[in-house]
């Protein structure tokens, strides 16, 4: 259950060949995220479990399990905020209760991100994996 712009980044990572190509390809994807403003660069948007400093601000739109789930990302390592540009096309726009069926590891592999990311970077992504489920969770309960 991969969003359009989750399809169009797979596409493109099967035309880029090199895991290099891909690397660059993830850091522009981050240098094209809006930056947070520091104002949310907070203990409660924080994410625990990264190596690199990571915020992710849910940004929801109505309520219970029909909301329409959004955040906004910033990282101080510019690989992990393309691997939150990455997460962003993953979830943006799913109703709070699709996130949750999202198998995010299973469309991650499809861009091969596990066999190239050290394990300090894997398990900040299953952290941020983590935040955004319980986020979307929280929103849907909240009905």
């Amino acid at each position: 259950m991969a969003t359009e712009a989750f399809e169009d980044i797979a596409e493109t990572f099967e035309f880029l060949d090199d895991w290099e190509d891909r690397y660059r390809h993830v850091i522009d994807m981050g240098k094209a995220l809006p930056e947070l403003d520091e104002a949310f660069r907070v203990p409660a948007t924080k994410v625990d479990g990264c190596a690199s400093q990571v915020w992710i601000l849910p940004q929801i739109e109505g309520s219970g399990p029909g909301a329409q789930f959004d955040f906004q990302g910033e990282s101080d390592a510019m690989i992990v905020r393309g691997l939150i540009a990455v997460l962003h096309a993953l979830y943006s726009g799913l109703s709070v209760d699709d996130v949750a069926q999202v198998d995010a590891q299973a469309e991650l592999a499809r861009l091969g991100l596990h066999d190239h990311l050290s394990a300090q970077r894997s398990n900040g992504v299953r952290a941020m994996v983590e935040r955004i489920r319980s986020l979307a969770a929280d929103t849907a309960q909240a009905a």
